[in-house]
Parts: C-alpha cells; structure tokens; sequence
C-alpha cells in the first residue's frame, strides 16, 4: 500500500475480535459517550469534552490533519457486537521525519481487558512497515501504569520525564516520554519467528 492511497481512505486495520477503521462525523455521538467521562479521560486530558458538538468539531480537526497528512484516526470496534470501543490514531504525523506519536482512548467498560495488547502489534505493522515510521512514540501521564506496562511490553523504551506539563484544575502532572525505533521493531519481529 503507497502513502498516497493511505492519504485517500483510512485503510481498515483488522485483529481477532477488532476492527478498526476511518474515523468519520457520524461517530462523534457515540465517541461523545464516553470521551465526556472524566474517569475515562483521567490520563489523557485535565479537560474532556463538553458537549456533543465540541466531539464533532474535534472529529472535523482529525479529519482536517488526516488530509494534510499529519494524523491518521481510526474507531475501534468490537467486531462481536459492532460497538464502538475507542478511538486510536497516529497524530503529530512527519512523514519526511517517518514519525508520530499514539493516541488512544478506550470505553471505560473495555478498559484492562487486553483491547490494546491484541491492537499493538497491527498498528506497530501499520507503522513501521506500511508508513514506513522510523520513530513511535507514546506519551503518558506518569500515574498511567496500565499504559506503562502495554509500551514496555512492546518494547518501548522510556526516554524521560517531561516535569508538570498538564493542568487539571487542581495538580500538575508528569509526562513520560516512551519510543520504539524502526530497528528495534524490527529486532524483535526477528526474536519472535
């Protein structure tokens, strides 16, 4: 698959029980659910989402860098029931510097019940071989131990801490910075076969 048709149409990423495909307006109701949660959103974002037109307005910015090439936005869904899950892109795309960084959001209900460790390794083969990514990267708020675990268990190495970058009204949080590089990706594809 060139970049090019990947810039046309959102490809459909599939997993055992997942699928994954384009984002579009129509899922920003159903998106709103459960981005409007504080508890879901706790390490994502001091503020989530207002209101179901504020969902939609942000759906429209995604779709507006998806066709500037700078993200690329999927929903997740059960493929069981057809639900929708979550939400996973790459934003912060450079296709010149073959980098970005990962975004997620899953329902709260779906939350530990190993939705990301079945999702991983197609986006990282997403990333690395069908984009062509040098450099993944995962930033999480430092009380994210769940996130922690999932980009360490995929070979993420942790670079840093970026020192109170968030608000939430009351505290200031922590970033940790973790990366996957193209060769080590590739290391570790070799050490499983």
């Amino acid at each position: 698959m060139d970049t090019e048709s990947i810039f046309k149409s959102v490809p459909e990423l599939y997993t055992k029980n997942y699928l994954l495909r384009g984002l579009i307006v129509d899922d920003a109701a159903e998106l709103f659910l459960f981005m409007q949660d504080t508890e879901t959103m706790k390490y994502i974002t001091p503020t989530p989402v207002k209101s179901e037109r504020a969902m939609k307005e942000e759906v429209q910015r995604q779709l507006e860098k998806y066709e500037l090439q700078k993200e690329i936005p999927w929903v997740i869904l059960n493929k069981e029931n057809g639900e929708l899950i979550g939400k996973f892109s790459y934003h912060k795309l450079h296709m010149w510097h073959r980098k970005a960084e990962m975004g997620v959001v899953i329902r709260k209900e779906y939350q530990r019940s190993g939705v990301m460790t079945e999702i991983m390794p197609e986006v990282l083969r997403f990333g690395f071989q069908t984009l062509n990514l040098n450099r993944i990267v995962g930033d999480i708020f430092a009380e994210n131990r769940g996130s922690e675990r999932l980009l360490e268990k995929h070979g993420f190495i942790k670079e840093g801490v970026l020192r109170q970058t968030d608000f939430d009204g009351e505290r200031y949080h922590d970033t940790v910075v973790f990366s996957l590089l193209k060769p080590e990706y590739e290391g570790q594809r070799i050490e499983l076969k």
